[in-house]
């Protein structure tokens, strides 16, 4: 019986209808157990039945994986970033990969914007003081006062843009490969960006290129009060360094949906001044259902051209 994976924590099964269409082809489907992100051994557990594809989440999908799943034909990334595949081992053992680059955008831009507004008007700890019988008279800041710096503007960083710019907010970026700027967004450099942006906000992927791009040398040259967020992915931001420079004040407040391990349980949790969520930057209901549609339809796809699947 042929067989494809799901290795996302959660995964909308009924209402799919490209899945629902593998499964009248007779194919079966094995999930997540775990309903976490797995590991390499948890996700090689999971292909040993022999699956021809698979509808991956952020799991290290390794030349040993690969190695282990010998009948792996298609990997259909749930969301945009292929950080975690080995591309090149992919195409030595002969896998089409494919991601979702757009469907996510518009959910991770959004939570982009709330923790930014979040962090500006001091909401969670004013909503902490009255819940302790406080009325505090708070003084938080204007987007609109603030220059935003967009580190990447691909897919999700163009959207940041735009809705910043909706707020009245100057908006910077970097990036060296950009092909689509949004109207009035200087693009500039790294150390520019760094020493000019109220708010820095990364959207870029995550590689040997990238790795701690924000570490303890860049928080250095920051403008006084500055705000970090990262919803991409957790290894772009040295965490040792931002807790040191959250604690020293070189960095007034940070949010950070993603983490270098996760789940995190670092010490960036006894900081009052960072929000800390859990990688759910691709999760409103819509957006969701969108990536999960479309990442099962590239996998449908990817199978009916590997001819492991009849079309129809």
């Amino acid at each position: 019986m042929s067989t494809f994976a799901i290795s996302t924590s959660s995964f909308d099964i009924d209402n799919n209808p490209p899945i629902q269409q593998l499964l009248q082809n007779g194919m079966q489907v094995t999930t997540n157990p775990h309903r976490r992100k797995l590991t390499e051994d948890e996700i090689i557990e999971l292909l040993q039945e022999g699956a021809t594809g698979l509808i991956a989440g952020i799991e290290p999908l390794t030349e040993r994986v690969f190695q282990s799943a010998s009948n792996l034909k298609v990997i259909s990334r749930c969301g945009a970033g292929l950080d975690s595949v080995d591309l090149a081992a992919a195409k030595k053992h002969g896998i089409t990969v494919f991601n979702t680059p757009e469907a996510p955008a518009q959910a991770v831009a959004e939570l982009t914007m709330g923790l930014i507004l979040t962090l500006l008007r001091q909401i969670r700890q004013i909503d902490q003081s009255v819940r302790n019988g406080e009325w505090p008279r708070t003084q938080g800041r204007l987007l609109a006062a603030q220059t935003v710096g967009i580190i990447g503007m691909g897919h999700i960083g163009r959207r940041v843009a735009r809705l910043c710019q909706a707020f009245e907010a100057t908006v910077i970026a970097h990036d060296p490969y950009a092909s689509q700027v949004p109207a009035d967004v200087a693009l500039i450099s790294l150390e520019q960006l760094l020493a000019t942006a109220d708010i820095i906000t990364l959207h870029l992927p995550y590689g040997p290129d990238t790795h701690h791009l924000l570490n303890a040398k860049a928080f250095a040259t920051l403008k006084p009060e500055a705000i970090v967020i990262n919803a991409a992915r957790g290894g772009l931001v040295d965490e040792d360094a931002l807790l040191a420079a959250l604690q020293a004040g070189k960095v007034s407040t940070a949010a950070l949906d993603v983490f270098e391990q996760e789940p995190y349980h670092g010490p960036l949790i006894e900081s009052g001044n960072v929000i800390l969520t859990s990688h759910v930057g691709s999760l409103a209901r819509e957006s969701r259902q969108l990536m999960e549609i479309e990442a099962a339809e590239n996998l449908l796809q990817g199978l009916i051209k590997a001819g492991l699947i009849n079309n129809g």
